[in-house]
């Protein structure tokens, strides 16, 4: 059966509200053939999001209706191998051990893109070997970066790589390191590598048909935007992380796939606490 993610405005709520509606959900679930995998609950934003393994959308709604009546605003459908990279898991978690309860995610996540800055001049200069010789480089700094601040690895891009945070301010920070691992790295090797660095954050169903469609396309866009060497971040991202004199204001970007010009801004990886 298809795999699908829903989206519910649930502001006013809480997490015991939204567990009870969850355990509402299994309890009848199997009378429509339906497994509610998991959810995500967002109290700050007031939203909610169930994973599901239903045949088809209306099926899932039929169970949020009669269980608890809540009924989703969005449904999208989604793979698990795609949920799981973005998100961490596909089912509920195991809670604490000696409690009954544990702390839900609330799904938000910041998205990372990174792009080595001329890869294909590189390889037409340096030749196959020498060139993967140079993306080896370039993964380890970026996944040991990831590891440092929490970061989960998506995909690799063929010359960088998306990775999700929890948070902006991980994302960030994510960033800078991979920025100043760089910066070490060119001061030794002949061959230097330079990068560039877009970030934006979202929800996981927005107002497209894909798992962070929006976030993910303007993380892209704005990494596809930015010169050598350099970190840029979305107007959500500058205004999420709270650090804002880390930040400034670029000229507003025409980007593929955006009818109108988005705000920038460049994240300053050489600030003072990011020496």
């Amino acid at each position: 059966m298809p795999i699908f993610m829903d989206r519910h405005d649930m502001k006013g709520v809480t997490a015991a509200d939204i567990a009870d509606a969850h355990r509402k959900d299994l309890e009848i679930q199997d009378q429509y053939g339906v497994k509610f995998l998991t959810y995500w609950f967002d109290q700050q934003r007031g939203t909610t999001f169930c994973l599901v393994d239903a045949p088809d959308k209306d099926t899932a709604q039929c169970v949020h209706r009669e269980a608890h009546g809540h009924i989703a605003g969005e449904v999208v459908e989604v793979a698990l191998s795609a949920v799981e990279a973005f998100l961490g898991r596909i089912q509920d978690p195991e809670p604490p051990s000696g409690h009954t309860h544990h702390n839900v995610d609330s799904g938000y996540r910041a998205i990372m893109f990174t792009d080595i800055v001329g890869s294909t001049r590189m390889t037409t200069r340096l030749g196959d070997r020498l060139a993967t010789e140079l993306i080896r480089a370039h993964d380890s700094i970026v996944r040991r970066c990831l590891n440092e601040t929490g970061g989960r690895e998506v995909k690799h891009t063929g010359d960088g790589i998306m990775a999700s945070f929890t948070s902006p301010a991980e994302a960030v920070d994510c960033a800078v390191s991979i920025q100043q691992g760089f910066q070490r790295y060119n001061r030794g090797n002949a061959e230097p590598i330079h990068i560039r660095i877009g970030l934006d954050c979202g929800e996981p169903v927005e107002d497209s048909n894909d798992l962070f469609g929006s976030t993910v396309q303007l993380a892209a866009r704005l990494c596809s935007a930015a010169s050598s060497d350099q970190i840029l971040v979305s107007k959500n991202i500058r205004r999420q992380h709270g650090g804002r004199d880390l930040f400034v204001q670029t000229k507003d970007k025409r980007l593929k796939g955006f009818s109108h010009l988005v705000p920038a801004f460049e994240c300053s990886w050489t600030a003072p606490g990011h020496d």
